[in-house]
């Protein structure tokens, strides 16, 4: 994406921007210390927020991927009422994986000390950031959440070799506590119960959304101006699949703000725009790999870059395995859903 493009607009609102978006991930993690507090879901300007992301995300998805927890930490913490006020930087490590736990053990009688053992996957750029937020086991067999320190001694990355050819500027790989101090954030099961977890959900559709616009700009590129009717043909159904995709979006947004009740539960509104996001990156990518050829995917590197990036991080996604949820959800519901 040059310089001077558009912002990705995903309702009427516009969306704050830094002066300069940052090029890479390090100049990102930088600067988020000093982007306005009022970033957050829910405060009557989500759109705006996921279009920043979505703008962050056509130029460098993976200045999408490393901001986005950031923003969602912070919009965790001020919903816990416990706001972070030192400028720190942050990621948010929740997934589970076969073979490893991490365990929350009371160091004391205050319940709010408690220390961090074990190992936690998936902890993405967790070598470069100053604080998590994560997930663990309780004694009782619950979960909660816990704010930890990334700097402290016992916290290691795991050494794993990183094989993908996206996102390799963010490796996210296991992480050991050794007995790392962690402080409670929310009561058990608040992390999963809160309403925010889905809004955060949507946030990384929005990535996943300007990752697709930066990949289809690259087919609008070649077809501008020209009368290529394979072209034409391509395009005008990435148009629609984006638009459909951008569509999703906005109505969630205004459903996060308030300000339309559509009466239908978060995680159903989630799971349907997540799974409308991710099937159009799917057919933007296959489409513009269609129309284009090979000559992008292996000679022009920013573009081999997004197409890679994007095939990655939609895989967050959990295709059939989402909509299975989706489908399960629905079918216990009083009513037929449309």
């Amino acid at each position: 994406m040059h310089p001077t493009a558009p912002p990705v607009l995903i309702g009427s609102a516009s969306p704050w921007l830094p002066g300069d978006l940052p090029a890479d991930v390090d100049t990102a993690l930088a600067a988020v210390r000093d982007w306005p507090a009022d970033l957050r879901p829910g405060r009557g300007a989500t759109d705006a927020l996921w279009s920043l992301l979505a703008t962050l995300a056509a130029q460098d998805l993976a200045v999408a991927r490393a901001v986005e927890p950031h923003l969602d930490a912070l919009a965790i913490l001020d919903q816990a009422g416990v706001p972070d006020d030192a400028g720190r930087t942050w990621g948010v490590f929740a997934a589970e994986g076969p073979g490893v736990r991490l365990d929350a053990v009371p160091a004391s009688t205050d319940a709010h000390v408690w220390t961090l053992r074990g190992t936690k996957p998936w902890c993405s750029l967790a070598d470069r950031l100053d604080a998590g937020l994560v997930t663990a086991h309780l004694p009782d067999g619950e979960r909660a959440l816990f704010a930890v320190d990334l700097r402290h001694p016992g916290v290691t990355p795991v050494d794993q070799p990183w094989a993908a050819r996206g996102l390799t500027e963010i490796p996210s790989t296991p992480v050991t506590f050794d007995d790392v101090p962690a402080t409670p954030v929310g009561a058990p099961g608040w992390y999963l119960e809160r309403p925010g977890f889905w809004w955060g959900g949507i946030g990384v559709a929005a990535c996943w959304y300007g990752g697709a616009v930066g990949v289809a700009r690259a087919l609008w590129g070649r077809a501008a101006g020209g009368d290529d009717r394979l072209l034409a043909m391509h395009l005008g159904a990435v148009d629609v699949a984006l638009q459909d995709a951008r569509r999703a979006l906005a109505e969630a947004a205004d459903v996060v703000d308030g300000t339309h009740d559509t009466g239908v539960p978060g995680p159903v509104v989630a799971k349907r725009v997540r799974t409308t996001v991710a099937r159009t990156c799917e057919e933007v990518l296959t489409r513009v790999g269609h129309a284009l050829g090979p000559a992008p995917l292996a000679l022009d590197a920013a573009h081999a870059k997004r197409v890679a990036d994007l095939q990655l991080y939609v895989r967050q996604h959990h295709a059939e395995r989402d909509e299975a949820s989706l489908g399960t959800t629905l079918a216990r519901a009083q009513g037929a859903p449309w």
